[in-house]
């Protein structure tokens, strides 16, 4: 099997809106209508293109927990949006992925609005495979605050084909 580029329909619908703000808030929205816990930290993409995503959240009451910090679960959901964008961008159109794990580190308490990154140097899988993805959180110094390593287990997609062979 060759590599091909992605046919990710949420890259796709990036490269449409993602050249204004108007369009990356609405790029967000849909996403989040699609898989709405990632809604609660209300995101917005800033870059999405194969190898690499950054996002960003702000700091505000419903992120936060009882020492006016960002909550780590927010930072987690942030990671994982990250994480899973990045490599649907860049994998081959005939895989699909799930996450199976997610190790992390809370670096420093995060007080500032957040960035999540996510960035790979390789993405030409061709096999089944589990691959990680990593992900830094940085506040508005450009500190890392946050980091996440996640498993991210690669199988092919099924097709009509291989679901009437299976008994």
């Amino acid at each position: 099997m060759t590599y091909r580029p992605s046919e990710s329909p949420n890259l796709k619908l990036w490269r449409r809106l993602g050249r204004t703000a108007a369009g990356r808030w609405l790029h967000a929205r849909v996403l989040c209508f699609m898989a709405p816990y990632f809604g609660t930290i209300k995101p917005v993409f800033t870059v999405l293109e194969p190898g690499h995503v950054e996002l960003t959240f702000r700091n505000r009451r419903a992120v936060r927990n009882h020492i006016r910090s960002v909550h780590a679960i927010a930072m987690c959901n942030a990671a994982e949006l990250a994480g899973g964008t990045c490599l649907d961008a860049s994998l081959h159109a005939d895989f699909r992925w799930i996450p199976v794990g997610m190790t992390v580190q809370y670096l420093k308490i995060a007080k500032s609005d957040l960035r999540a990154v996510c960035k790979i140097d390789s993405y030409d899988w061709e096999t089944p495979q589990d691959v990680v993805m990593p992900v830094g959180v940085y506040d508005t110094a450009g500190t890392e605050v946050f980091h996440a390593d996640i498993t991210m287990r690669i199988s092919p997609r099924r097709t009509r084909a291989n679901t009437q062979a299976t008994p």
